[in-house]
């Protein structure tokens, strides 16, 4: 198959090409900066030749957005919007130029979309959208507002033969540098990794096997489309979290941090406290109803996979190998449920 990954450089995009690439599908990566023969240049806002390669492909997957790992600053909370909004945008009008357009378009939105929330899971049937929450910042109704219109505009692209999908995508977890494993991981060697502001909050969270198992397994199952949650079936308070975190690198100890420890940690890794501090209690719903089962439901063993992962990358030179999916994929010959 021909997947066209519109902003897959980053840790979910380098991710799922390692992945599709290795079960020998032909992946396409359009980037501000190519630097393989597989990239193709587009500046996310405007038509241009790159729009050729979603002309035949099989699969859009659209990954593209300005990184969430910032101080969320009106400019920055603008550029996030904007991002997403305009390259959703044109990305939808590609596929609806295209003579073969794609058969499925998989669009990343984010579990961010829900609300603040202690007291029930939040599946896609039931789950409270979030924005008017009381007692949060007021910017947090913004982020939420980011994702309606990351969905919105996928759903009115005008591409009826295309289906889509929006994937509500909690934390995707991976050994991979960079990303959250890897920074809650470094917290936890340096003794940081306790609860913070009491631990309560919710994580929800998907180990990176699952997460490009569930979109093979969204490819290949036509009867599916529109929001789907892309979460483990085990969320947990952050306290509860980390420590099995910390157990699994084998560090007895997590000191705690108050609100405003994390408002200053946050400021000096340049990051921003809505992602310690908002409960994020996001479960797969439709996934589990479509037949999906997850290797890696429950986050004790998914931390120790993912640990031994980090310890193996350390010993290699270069990226980390293929591990995900296992040569096992819906898109590798899998009886489809």
């Amino acid at each position: 198959m021909k997947i066209v990954m519109p902003g897959g450089t980053g840790q979910v995009g380098t991710m799922l090409d390692r992945a599709l690439s290795a079960a020998g599908h032909e992946v396409v990566v359009l980037t501000r900066q190519p630097r393989r023969p597989q990239d193709v240049a587009w500046d996310g806002v405007s038509l241009g030749p790159w729009a050729e390669v979603v002309d035949g492909a099989d699969v859009v997957v659209n990954l593209a957005g300005r990184s969430v790992s910032c101080r969320y600053t009106p400019e920055n909370l603008r550029a996030m919007m904007d991002s997403r909004v305009g390259s959703t945008r044109v990305v939808g009008e590609a596929i609806a130029s295209a003579r073969r357009p794609p058969k499925v378009w998989l669009q990343m939105s984010t579990a961010t979309i829900y609300a603040h929330r202690f007291d029930a899971a939040d599946d896609e049937a039931t789950g409270v959208i979030g924005g008017t929450e009381s007692g949060v910042p007021d910017y947090w109704a913004y982020s939420v507002e980011i994702a309606k219109n990351w969905e919105r505009t996928q759903a009115e692209a005008a591409t009826p033969d295309t289906r889509k999908v929006a994937l509500r995508a909690a934390m995707v977890m991976s050994p991979d540098r960079g990303g959250v494993f890897d920074v809650l991981s470094r917290l936890v060697r340096l003794g940081l990794g306790g609860p913070v502001a009491g631990g309560a909050q919710y994580v929800s969270w998907i180990h990176e096997d699952d997460f490009v198992r569930a979109v093979e397994f969204l490819i290949a199952r036509e009867d599916v489309e529109g929001a789907v949650n892309l979460a483990a079936p085990g969320p947990l308070p952050q306290r509860e979290f980390m420590r099995v975190l910390r157990g699994a690198w084998g560090v007895p100890v997590g000191l705690p941090a108050s609100r405003w420890m994390a408002e200053v940690g946050a400021v000096a890794l340049r990051s921003d406290t809505e992602l310690l501090l908002k409960s994020r209690r996001v479960v797969a719903g439709r996934l589990a109803d479509a037949g999906f089962e997850f290797r890696w439901p429950g986050w004790e063993r998914a931390a120790g996979d993912l640990v031994r992962g980090a310890r193996a990358a350390r010993g290699r030179v270069g990226r980390p190998g293929v591990r995900v999916s296992g040569g096992r994929g819906w898109l590798r010959g899998s009886p489809r449920p």
